[in-house]
Order: structure tokens, then sequence, then C-alpha cells
């Protein structure tokens, strides 16, 4: 059967390769501190040396709208394209031809299907940021197959918190059933407190820091009765207008079983706070020596992160 010998969640900025190849006089203060941490953070997906990834994210009004949004889609296709023209133009965003997995894709359709999912599919899905940014941050070299999965977390109605959650365990799940000896790492990303286009876009940092700080203490200690107790689309909406991202990062917890992480990192930059996870399901030594050499590289926390009225602190 399959490994799932890594699973990343972390937060998606469009700018990351934008502000770090700036080498003008204007280039980001943060831009270096934030490349040190992302170049770290790539090493523990490396160390897990996995030969496909499952990515899970969320199509920013690109290819889905109000008047047919699907609730979950997975990709069915032996290549993907990417990126939108927007994304080009504003992030700086390079194109991609992906490779896809059909034969494993095929495998999670009708496995989350039986699990109750009704999934609606793709055969012409090309990819935005969601998915593009952690190949840019975590596998640059965009040399592995992919199997995108993409939920609603724009247009309402929205599945619950709860409802990504139970799909989180089932996607576990089903890449364990999968008939073969690969390695299979699944990465998604999503959203701390975000807002966009509204009156707390542009702040001094995220709209919300103490949702930031709770949401990386509830996902680093693997807490989902927290979650599920205190994160509900209203208290989302209170903490910035697409906060609803952080539906994807509890997704990614219930692939993590709600064990604790093994490496967390966070930077908290003008206007958002980045966050970087890794559990490693199989806690194999050379796994967890590769968390150490990322977290010394880059500051980061072996294990869970507490809050504190500051924010969140070791």
């Amino acid at each position: 059967m399959a490994e799932l010998t890594a699973v990343l969640a972390s937060t998606h900025h469009p700018f990351y390769l934008k502000a770090t190849t700036d080498r003008s006089e204007s280039r980001m203060p943060q831009a270096d501190e934030w490349q040190r941490k992302v170049e770290a953070y790539r090493q523990t997906l490396t160390a897990a040396q996995p030969d496909v990834l499952v990515m899970v994210g969320a199509d920013h009004f690109h290819q889905f709208f109000l008047d047919n949004y699907p609730t979950f889609l997975i990709g069915k296709q032996e290549k993907y394209d990417a990126t939108f023209y927007n994304e080009e133009r504003e992030f700086g965003l390079p194109r991609y031809l992906l490779d896809g997995d059909t034969e494993l894709s095929g495998f999670m359709h009708q496995g989350l299907m039986d699990a109750g999912f009704d999934f609606s599919f793709s055969h012409e899905l090309k990819i935005d940021h969601s998915i593009i940014c952690p190949i840019i941050t975590v596998r640059p070299e965009a040399d592995l197959p992919i199997v995108p999965i993409y939920t609603n977390i724009f247009a309402p109605p929205l599945p619950s918190p709860k409802r990504f959650w139970d799909l989180g365990r089932a996607i576990r799940r089903v890449i364990e059933a999968f008939p073969s000896d690969r390695k299979v790492a699944a990465i998604g990303t999503g959203h701390l407190s975000l807002e966009l286009g509204g009156p707390r876009m542009f702040g001094e940092h995220g709209p919300d820091p103490a949702f930031d700080a709770k949401a990386i203490e509830w996902l680093s200690t693997g807490n989902i009765e927290a979650i599920l107790a205190n994160v509900t689309h209203e208290s989302m909406a209170a903490a910035g207008n697409a906060t609803h991202g952080f539906m994807d990062l509890i997704l990614m917890l219930g692939i993590a079983a709600g064990e604790e992480a093994d490496y967390v990192d966070q930077l908290d930059l003008y206007h958002t706070r980045e966050m970087f996870m890794t559990w490693y399901p199989t806690q194999k030594d050379h796994l967890l020596q590769a968390a150490v050499r990322a977290a010394a590289a880059s500051g980061a926390v072996l294990g869970p992160v507490y809050a504190d009225r500051e924010g969140a602190t070791a």
C-alpha cells in the first residue's frame, strides 16, 4: 500500500516569488528572512522523498464562479496547465505544465465517493496560485506528478469546518489504501486571518492576531475539539473576510490524523501572518532529523506552539 510520508500545511502568499527575487532598492525588508524560512521549510518535504503530491487548494474565482462552484473537486488529468494571466501580471508567477497522476486521481475519486463525499471532477482543470505557490516554495523543480483537490471556501453556502476535518480523515484513509509502493506527500494551503479588499487589508499585521495565535496552537497541538468548538463561518468572517481559507488547514489536520505537528514556523508580515507546518505520519528518524536541521536554519519550533497574549510562543 502507498505510504503517506509527509503532510504539509501552510498559508499561500502570491507575492513571495516577486518579493524574494527583487534585487532593487525597494526590496521588501523582510524578504531575506522570508526566503530563509521558506527554504528551510522546503527541507521538510525533500527529506520525505515523495513520488507524488496530493495538493489541496481553492480556485480564486478563476474558473468557477457563483453560477457553478463545486463544493469539492478532484482533477483527473495527465497534464495541468498553470497559471492565470492576472497571476502572471500581478504576482509575477511563471507558467507551468505539471504532470498529473490519473491512476491515483481515479482511485481517490472513487474512494472518496464511497466514503460519502460527492466529489466533482475535471479533465480540464487549470491550476491557480493556491497550488502554484507551494510548488514554488517547497518543490520549485516542479518535477513530481500532482493530484489536485479544490474546495469551496469562497461561495456560500460553504461546507462546515467539521466537513473539512472529515474529508481530511477520508483522504488519508484512501491514500493509505492505494495499492502501490509509492510515497505520497499531502500539501495544502489556506489562510489564517485575512482581509481582501476590505478596510483591514493593509494593516501592520494580519487583521486578527489573536485568531492567528489560537489557530496555530490548535493546528500544531492537533486540538480539533477546540477548532470545532470555536471556529464557525461567522467567527472566521469576523477575523477577516477571507479567513474561511482556514478550513483547508483544518482539512490538512485531518490528513495528519489530529496529531501534534513535527515542525512549526511562522512569520508576521505587514498584512498577514505566514505559517508553515509539517507532520510526519511514520515518524522515521531521518525525517525528524531533517526537521531539526530545518528548524536550526529558520528558527522554527519542533512540536506544538502555544498562544499567549502577544501572539504565539513555543
